[in-house]
């Protein structure tokens, strides 16, 4: 039994308009150790399907389905019941980290509060396991540091200490929701790197939400394709970078810039929009958008296994 077991995942939103389907039916397991990254367009529904794991979603939303963990289905507990998973088994890191941590509370006191709910430190043990924390995702001077506020970090620092603070109980789980967006490319590089680092050294499993392929491949093993709230294809990296099957996965891919471009060759991009989660189109959510679509993408395709676990949802045949 995998450590995470996610079916049927459903999210959707009351609005006045209507109910907007954000997530329909997400599937996938998650073993300890894992790197899963979850990949499609912004509103395609990656941030949503793990809010909801997490119990996390705005008021007008509502999940069904089943996350179950350690064989505990996580949709059936009460909030109380979930305070005891978050941060302490699975933890978060915000895609933002100056609207995550609170700007009127000092590092120490926000870091502190975590471990002494969770594990039952005192303040001065708790205080000393936040420094090390802060130390170990490479924060110079954590024992000053630690008593700053948010507004005296630059970006990646903020972004360490999310790290810091969703590592400071040693989750088994630990979702990264886009945390290098708004960052420098080196910056970015030693933020997947620490993930990386902690990931092998703790056997923490990492789900990793992101927009862009480009920055999977140095850590993710396995990857799901989302569109419109549905998985379009699911595999290794391997399969996904060097056999796409989906034509949306290979539009991803196509949009990531190449060192190897020819000069002066303009990037590659997915024509269109995405669908109106309102009034999604009947057969396949991509086909308006798709330069291989032909009769049968009036029907919606199923998500079909073409072996060793590759899966595409596309009427295409597997030579294509």
């Amino acid at each position: 039994m995998a450590m995470l077991e996610v079916r049927n995942l459903q999210v959707g939103f009351d609005t006045p308009e209507g109910e907007v389907q954000a997530v329909r039916g997400i599937d996938f397991d998650l073993e300890a150790g894992d790197a899963l990254a979850i990949v499609g367009e912004s509103g395609s529904g990656k941030t949503q399907s793990m809010l909801a794991l997490m119990g996390l979603l705005a008021e007008n939303g509502h999940a069904s389905g089943e996350a179950r963990f350690r064989g505990r289905d996580l949709m059936k507990l009460s909030p109380g019941e979930l305070n005891q998973y978050r941060g302490a088994k699975i933890a978060m890191i915000f895609q933002d980290p100056m609207t995550s941590l609170n700007p009127y509370l000092n590092i120490e006191k926000q870091m502190i509060e975590v471990v002494m709910h969770h594990q039952g430190l005192d303040r001065r043990e708790a205080r000393a396991h936040a420094i090390e924390m802060l130390r170990a995702v490479r924060i110079p001077d954590p024992e000053q540091r630690i008593r700053q506020y948010p507004h005296e970090y630059s970006g990646g620092m903020r972004q360490r200490v999310m790290v810091a603070m969703g590592l400071l109980c040693e989750p088994d789980i630990l979702i990264a929701d886009e945390p290098t967006t708004a960052l420098d490319v080196t910056v970015q590089a030693q933020i997947n790197q620490l993930m990386a680092e902690l990931r092998r050294s703790s056997n923490t499993a990492i789900v990793l939400i992101t927009h862009d392929l480009g920055v999977v491949a140095g850590l993710c093993d396995r990857v799901l394709v989302v569109y419109a709230g549905r998985v379009v294809e699911y595999g290794t990296v391997e399969q996904i970078y060097y056999q796409p099957r989906h034509p949306y996965t290979r539009g991803l891919l196509a949009s990531v810039p190449r060192l190897d471009a020819v000069r002066g060759a303009g990037l590659n991009a997915i024509p269109g929009n995405p669908p109106n989660l309102l009034d999604l189109p009947a057969g396949c959510s991509f086909r308006q958008r798709c330069a291989e679509a032909f009769e049968a993408c009036g029907e919606e395709p199923a998500l079909r296994d073409l072996g060793d676990g590759h899966l595409s949802r596309c009427h295409l045949e597997p030579e294509q």
